[in-house]
């Protein structure tokens, strides 16, 4: 199936990692022209690399912290200077540390409010005015299924999450009268196929930091399809979501977690 998306105008923000990196290597399939918004410079040129290999339409790798609304805003505004639009934006930003929300501190608090959260506003609202001038897009945030389950040791992340849910819908509501279609992706666990698909920055960098190995297996037992989530298990979701196939499709929450949470 032709999904729509070569020569399209995407934007991935931590593209340099993880899920983040398949979404850019799965958009570079299929011929789009990537920005990848990541903070580990050299890993986000990497991932550019990759993406211009497998036959993307053309990749750049802009140094952001998504946190930051003015380097949000130059990261935008490199992809309008490449392309005089943005298609679509993936939010994949994401950072968290388990922990009982009894050992978490306020400093904690505003880390992962701010990564988690912050970012997705930035980003969503530094693409909004150019889409709206174009009277199309498409908006995929990545969430978790923390957010519809409420998952022991992951109390700020969790919420933070559900809130990503609802602040989609409500864009979605918005701004569907200018052709403006935004979805969320809940993925459950999921970890890099190596080390070398993450950068410094990221939660999976130093091993064992999440998920010890049993702790793994037994994860993987609890599901129905009985194995952990890869990162293309969760980039073939939002290629579909940001592709004409899912031209009717808005508002809506789906998790790719193995059958994890079942909603609905």
């Amino acid at each position: 199936m032709d999904l729509g998306l070569s020569g399209k105008s995407v934007i991935v923000t931590g593209g340099g990692s993880n899920i983040g990196r398949a979404v850019v290597l799965g958009f570079a399939r299929e011929g789009a022209d990537i920005t990848i918004g990541e903070l580990d410079a050299g890993q986000g040129e990497a991932v550019a690399q990759e993406a211009r290999r497998l036959g993307a339409a053309g990749a750049q790798a802009v140094a952001t912290d998504v946190t930051d609304m003015a380097q949000v805003q130059r990261l935008v505004d490199a992809a309008l200077q490449r392309c005089g639009k943005v298609d679509v934006l993936v939010n994949c930003v994401g950072w968290d540390q388990l922990m009982f929300f009894t050992q978490t501190t306020p400093d904690f608090w505003e880390k992962i409010v701010r990564i988690n959260y912050f970012s997705v506003l930035n980003c969503t609202r530094a693409v909004l005015e150019p889409m709206i001038k174009a009277g199309s897009g498409a908006i995929v945030s990545l969430s978790s299924d923390a957010s519809r389950q409420g998952e022991p040791r992951e109390a700020v992340y969790g919420g933070i999450k559900a809130g990503i849910n609802a602040f989609m819908k409500t864009i979605a509501r918005e701004n569907g009268r200018y052709g403006i279609r935004c979805n969320v992706v809940c993925p459950g666990v999921t970890i890099p196929e190596t080390d070398g698909e993450v950068s410094q920055h990221s939660m999976w960098a130093r091993k064992g930091a999440m998920f010890t190995d049993e702790q793994l297996e037994k994860v993987a037992k609890a599901l129905p399809l009985r194995r952990i989530g890869r990162p293309n298990d969760v980039a073939n979701a939002v290629l579909f979501l940001a592709s004409d196939a899912a031209s009717y499709v808005t508002g809506q929450v789906l998790s790719v977690s193995g059958g994890y949470s079942m909603v609905g």
